[in-house]
């Protein structure tokens, strides 16, 4: 029974995601919002609202672990895996906003959460500080559209792909529609999601922190594979990297900041496991971007590749440590001795040798 509520929950977060972002984006392009931003904030944010769901649902029931673990997976299973797929199916090119704007800015959010989660607790101030942090983002990319080009604009028209004028959701009853259809499948997702995955937690004898990093940030994280998997296969390959980005900066900043204002005067508190561990390799790894990204502004076969194997390495450590397993201590000493020294000599070589 928890299997099929489980992915029924699954089902619902990919559908109302699709229906939130198709929705929206008519929406906004019917009211003459730009293109650009239509990109970068609705798509990109629509795709991220399965994790906002399953966060604040999460708070709600008292899941805190469940909640903050899910974003901060989330972001790690963004970059290491999605990116690392798509860049396996074809090298995937960076824009040039995305190394000087959108990746700094995502480094930020994810500094600024560490910050801010140091004394074990994310307080309703500093929910209110995240979230107020987004809403300053999106005014800032709007009013940087209105510098937007011709080219862009078309270019951006073309990857939302807008309705010809008689097709029925090119209408505001049906753009309202797919928007309130979206959410109420994204609630009722989200509701099955937690209660499934809580079980399976209880079940195992896993913690909810370990579960919201893996199972659930995965499956949240449904959405942004779809998006930047058919951006790949399309040639598309700029868009598969910046929904990646754009979606890990609201991660931070909109989930964890409402979930936070959703905790009340509590707070969402930080377990010591997340703070000492996790929250670092996120934080790595929306650091390892900008050389990645530099190199040729592009990201390798070889350096997707190298991300999901990482990522695979840390769902490994995750397991082991979660099930106390005496391989841990000998896992551990082959990855910090061996393999990410050799990463890093490796990176660096190929960022002295390939063009900026």
């Amino acid at each position: 029974m928890n299997i099929l509520l489980f992915v029924a929950g699954l089902v619902g977060l990919i559908v109302g995601a699709n229906l939130l972002v198709r929705g929206a984006s008519k929406l906004a392009l019917s009211f003459g919002i730009s293109p650009l931003v239509v990109g970068l904030t609705i798509v990109a944010f629509g795709t991220s609202a399965p994790e906002m769901a399953v966060s604040v649902g999460a708070v709600l029931d008292g899941k805190t672990d469940l909640a903050i673990g899910n974003v901060v997976g989330s972001n790690i299973f963004n970059v290491l895996f999605i990116l690392g797929v798509s860049a396996l199916i074809v090298p995937l090119v960076v824009n040039v906003q995305l190394i000087r704007q959108e990746v700094p800015i995502m480094i930020g959010a994810s500094v600024l959460l560490l910050a801010l989660s140091l004394d074990g607790r994310v307080s309703f101030a500093e929910g209110a500080l995240l979230f107020g942090s987004l809403l300053a983002y999106t005014v800032f990319l709007v009013r940087q559209s209105r510098q937007e080009g011709q080219a862009a604009q078309a270019e951006f028209e073309q990857e939302l792909a807008p309705a010809a004028p008689g097709a029925w959701d090119s209408k505001l009853p049906a753009q309202m529609l797919l928007i309130v259809l979206g959410l109420a499948a994204l609630v009722l997702g989200s509701q099955w999601l937690v209660t499934a995955s809580v079980a399976f937690a209880k079940a195992m004898g896993v913690s909810d922190l370990v579960i919201g990093l893996t199972i659930v940030a995965a499956g949240t994280s449904m959405p942004e594979v779809a998006a930047s998997l058919t951006a790949a296969f399309k040639g598309e390959r700029d868009i598969a990297v910046g929904n990646v980005v754009g979606s890990n900066t609201f991660n931070i900043l909109g989930c964890v900041g409402l979930s936070a204002l959703a905790s009340g005067d509590a707070g969402l508190v930080v377990s010591s496991a997340l703070l000492n561990f996790d929250y670092w390799v996120m934080l790595a790894v929306a650091l390892a971007c900008l050389p990645i990204f530099m190199t040729g502004r592009e990201i390798a076969r070889w350096e997707g590749g190298l991300f999901v194997l990482y990522y695979v390495a840390y769902a490994t450590y995750l397991i082991l440590s979660a099930q106390q397993h005496a391989a841990l201590g000998q896992f551990s000493a082959v990855m910090m001795s061996f393999v990410v020294p050799l990463t890093v000599i490796t990176l660096i070589v190929a960022f002295i040798r390939k063009p900026h």
